[in-house]
């Protein structure tokens, strides 16, 4: 066991408040107001959280594109 660092993170979960369920989905997003047009950020989403989270971001002009997340590896800046 070590003091200094966590274990790393075996699966993915979604980011959904209180949800553990597996992620499934990736929402890729960015706030232009803060972020440079190329930068992406990530969400993770299960299927039955993947339309409210999408929502969520679609409606403040953040969502970009949602892709599968065993197609993440390096997709966030």
């Amino acid at each position: 066991m070590s003091l200094f660092a966590p274990d790393p993170v075996d699966e993915l979960q979604c980011s959904a408040k209180g949800c553990r369920a597996d992620a499934v989905w990736g929402l890729l997003w960015n706030n232009p107001k803060l972020h440079t047009p190329e930068r992406r950020k990530v969400w993770l989403a299960c299927d039955e959280h993947r339309a409210h989270l999408s929502q969520f971001l679609d409606t403040r002009g953040f969502l970009q594109s949602v892709v599968p997340a065993d197609s993440l590896e390096g997709a966030a800046t």
